[in-house]
């Protein structure tokens, strides 16, 4: 029986034109937007004022136009089982070109060339993942043809009518494989609430009822704060809010129960001991020895689960100073309520005269005016200790067991030092806090915010690669770099498309950052075990998100960049 076959299906008229199509390279000393007097996004800071919308910089229609897609654009996919492979000398060296500042290096086993995004032309460089071909409206669907070929089956050689090619058989994931995530899930939730109830009658006991709901409403003070501000740090590629949701609760109930009940039978031990002479030096022993070992390493838990099990949400310094410190700002949230609340007891008791003497008013002024920052001030460097691993080779192991080990060592110290200078009298603790503490929170201040900007940095000097490739405009780049860029192109986003727009933007920008980091570290010598999976699934995302995400970011870069004027070339004329 001969083959079936079909007539290709009519065009389809709505599909829109594709605006990522290749164009040919522009002649050497043109300007590749054109007529537009706007050269290359400039790397320089943008100037101030409100930026166009409607059109781009020389007068035309604004790229990102009012209507959305009505077809998105091919999604790459997988592999198919037994598809084409790359012809041998392809790959790598395809290119043809030496390789310059931005570029990636040659291809390796585990470390591929950048792929070509699919549905480029012939002087795109050959992709390392061979997707198979973008079905356009006008070819017919795969499902409509292929399992209509005639193959050969039976002992006969005796062809039929059916599928082209069998179906693969999988195997069936267990209970525990499909339920797995939320059995975790419900598990840490279930712990962490037990803990909060815990602590919650610990402090009771010590602070009575009204105790408690006055330190609460203290201590609940410098939070946000704090959130916002580990929350802003981490903005380039921010890590999911359960992430810091896990991290806050785990400083909060889990860190402050075990330390509260190790630091109770530490201190009884050491008075009933021969170690000390008196109550008193055992609790100053016990602050200043005890407290620092137990607390730092309660509180070091959380960035070692969210290290071990969010590896790809914590994979630089300012992820893990993000994470440290939204740790310890828990810690520091349920310790301030005991001491507050402790403080309000005394005054009740006490009845003191006058604002000077109170006892809640000195705490208040010292953990929530003064030092809010101490426990994240000290929990930042084991942070930075995780956050570090991620950025070197998978040969430095010793390094990898060190590092950790030296930021718990350097935030126990801190904290004794902290802890021992409120234990002496005189100006003993405003000398420590003027002289000490306040010149490493600057340090810890100036890294974090370098740290941002080196990350934005490489993205601005990553991602032009892609672009090459095809992945992105020859704008976006910059504009995904800079963060008022970015923040317009949201704005943009939702003004024309509403809410969920804004959000797919959001989506497209840290997952570009994600891809910039990642190829980075590999180009560093730091290739993570799952680069090349890790590096398909983020341009799968990136390109299913691109024809609503492309065209207001490549905007925002274009209304934010600077005429490239010569040096030679007379200023315009004012108008």
């Amino acid at each position: 029986m001969p083959a079936t076959t079909h007539d290709p299906a009519p065009a389809n008229p709505y599909a829109p034109a594709d605006p990522y199509a290749p164009t040919p390279q522009s002649p050497p000393g043109t300007d590749p937007y054109g007529t537009s007097p706007y050269g290359a996004p400039p790397h320089g800071p943008a100037p101030h004022g409100p930026a166009p919308h409607s059109t781009t910089p020389h007068g035309g229609p604004a790229p990102y136009s009012a209507t959305p897609p009505a077809v998105p654009a091919a999604t790459p996919q997988p592999p198919a089982p037994g598809g084409p492979k790359p012809a041998a000398g392809e790959g790598a060296g395809a290119m043809g070109a030496p390789r310059v500042a931005g570029t990636v290096p040659p291809a390796g086993t585990h470390y591929p060339e950048v792929a070509a995004p699919p549905g480029q032309g012939q002087g795109a460089p050959p992709n390392p993942y061979p997707y198979p071909a973008a079905h356009s409206p006008s070819s017919p669907h795969p499902s409509s043809t292929d399992n209509m070929r005639t193959t050969p089956t039976g002992a006969g050689g005796a062809g039929h009518e059916g599928p082209a090619h069998t179906m693969q058989t999988h195997p069936v994931p267990s209970w525990w494989q499909r339920n797995q995530r939320p059995l975790r899930a419900t598990a840490v939730i279930v712990l962490l609430g037990l803990c909060g109830l815990m602590i919650l009658a610990l402090v009771r006991e010590q602070t009575g009822t009204q105790g408690l709901l006055v330190g609460f409403g203290l201590a609940l003070f410098p939070v946000p704060l704090l959130l916002a501000a580990f929350r802003w740090l981490n903005a380039p590629q921010p890590a999911p809010w359960r992430n810091h949701l896990f991290a806050f609760a785990w400083g909060a109930c889990a860190a402050t129960l075990v330390a509260i009940l190790a630091n109770g039978f530490a201190t009884d031990w050491l008075a009933s001991s021969v170690v000390v002479d008196s109550p008193h030096q055992a609790d100053t022993l016990g602050a200043t020895v005890i407290a620092p070992i137990v607390e730092e390493t309660t509180k070091a838990g959380a960035i070692l689960l969210l290290f071990l099990f969010r590896r790809h949400h914590l994979d630089s310094v300012v992820s893990g100073i993000a994470a440290a410190g939204i740790t310890a700002a828990g810690f520091a949230f349920t310790e301030n309520i005991l001491y507050l609340g402790t403080a309000y007891g005394e005054d009740t008791m006490l009845d003191p005269e006058s604002l000077s003497s109170s006892a809640t008013a000195g705490t208040f002024l010292i953990r929530i005016i003064f030092a809010p920052f101490a426990h994240p001030l000290f929990t930042a460097m084991t942070g930075i200790a995780f956050g570090m691993i991620a950025a070197l080779p998978r040969r430095r192991r010793a390094l990898r067991w060190i590092l950790p080990l030296l930021g718990w060592f350097t935030a126990v110290l801190l904290h004794a030092i902290w802890n021992g200078s409120a234990s002496f009298a005189n100006y003993t603790f405003l000398a420590v806090y003027g002289l000490f503490m306040i010149p490493v929170f600057g340090a810890l201040t100036w890294l974090a915010i370098w740290s941002r900007l080196h990350e934005l940095r490489v993205v601005r000097d990553t991602l032009p690669a892609y672009a090459a490739a095809g992945w992105f405009s020859e704008p976006e780049p910059w504009s995904l770099s800079s963060m008022r860029a970015r923040s317009m192109a949201r704005a943009m986003a939702r003004r024309s498309h509403g809410p969920e727009a804004a959000r797919t933007v959001t989506a497209y920008q840290h997952d570009a950052t994600a891809l910039a980091q990642l190829r980075s570290r590999a180009d560093n010598g730091a290739t993570a075990p799952d680069f090349a999976a890790r590096e398909h699934e983020l341009l799968q995302r990136l390109w299913t998100n691109r024809p609503l995400a492309g065209p207001p970011t490549t905007s925002a870069a274009l209304a934010l960049s600077r005429p490239t004027i010569p040096m030679w070339a007379p200023y315009p004329p004012p108008r």
